[in-house]
């Protein structure tokens, strides 16, 4: 019997309302890219961390990351213990407002609604032991544009009908402690910046504006990249000759407004870059709704460091 048949045998968690974008992700796919195959992952990695830590699970164990919630609603087949991070997506348990960054239970029939983002875009919902779902390339991760991973091995979203099973059975009972959980971003905040190999082709002009102005998250934003808008940024290259592309690249193409380049981009790219957003500030842009007003904040690539080496001490 194929683990997909196995896993719908097997009493779990039915979808009854698919929502606009609902997928199961962990820490990513890595050691493909020169395979042409991106990372994946879940964009809001420090929130997805902490779920998986409210239940005491491997800190890399899959769980579902959940855009908008837009009326996605799940109901409970057996009574199950799960923990939700991130954004608030007006959760309710049964028509019961559910706070997230907590764990809670749930008894056999009841419904799991996520509405509309109240602060934040991405929810992350984790079950004990991780979600079971095939691994691929070394990861559960779904990458829609390349049709890998996730329930199906084809990289969409949970749709109606679909059952979703776990590995675990007796999680831990944990809080987050007071001050350390997941922040959700303010119009106004601060993504620190590495400035990068082709910074010295944007004249002065083009850097006082890119690190001394706001910008303004577009709506044209995925998982593969976000665009900012405001100034239009120009220098002496309009193009280079492909190169890697890592994981917050900020890329400025021919218009001038810039594109940071989130989990699911492609793995190559030919546009000069400012630089590359730290780890933390990847976490932080993912949570932002179309038009929060961000700074780019240029750090050194040492403090870089040392910002994300702590942010992995709290889980130790």
């Amino acid at each position: 019997m194929s683990q997909i048949a196995t896993h719908q045998t097997q009493k779990g968690m039915v979808v009854k309302q698919a929502g606009p974008l609902a997928l199961i992700q962990d820490v990513g796919r890595f050691g493909v890219g020169h395979l042409g195959v991106t990372q994946g992952g879940a964009a809001d990695w420090i929130a997805f961390r902490w779920a998986n830590w409210l239940l005491g699970n491997a800190l890399n164990s899959a769980a579902l990351e959940i855009v908008m919630g837009g009326g996605l609603s799940f109901e409970t087949e057996h009574e199950v213990r799960l923990a939700l991070t991130g954004a608030d997506l007006d959760a309710h348990l049964d028509g019961k407002p559910l706070a997230p960054n907590v764990s809670f239970k749930l008894l056999p029939g009841q419904r799991l609604v996520f509405r509309q983002p109240r602060h934040g875009l991405r929810a992350y919902l984790a079950f004990p032991g991780g979600l079971n779902a095939p691994e691929v390339l070394g990861s559960r991760a779904c990458t829609a544009r390349e049709q890998i991973g996730g329930l199906h091995e084809d990289g969409k979203p949970l749709k109606v009908g679909d059952r979703l099973t776990w590995k675990g059975t007796a999680p831990a009972l944990r809080r987050i402690p007071e001050g350390q959980g997941p922040l959700m971003p303010t119009s106004g905040c601060r993504l620190p910046i590495v400035l990068g190999s082709q910074i010295a082709s944007f004249n002065g002009r083009a850097l006082f504006q890119a690190f001394n102005h706001p910008w303004k998250v577009d709506n044209r934003a995925d998982r593969m990249g976000v665009r900012l808008t405001g100034p239009a940024l120009h220098g002496s290259l309009t193009g280079i000759i492909s190169e890697g592309i890592p994981l917050g690249a900020v890329q400025v193409p021919p218009d001038g407004q810039p594109i940071v380049l989130m989990n699911d981009r492609q793995t190559i790219g030919g546009y000069p870059r400012l630089g590359a957003l730290t780890p933390m500030a990847c976490a932080t842009l993912s949570q932002c709704l179309p038009g929060t007003e961000v700074w780019l904040t240029p750090v050194s690539a040492s403090q870089a460091q040392e910002d994300y080496r702590k942010q992995l001490t709290v889980w130790c």
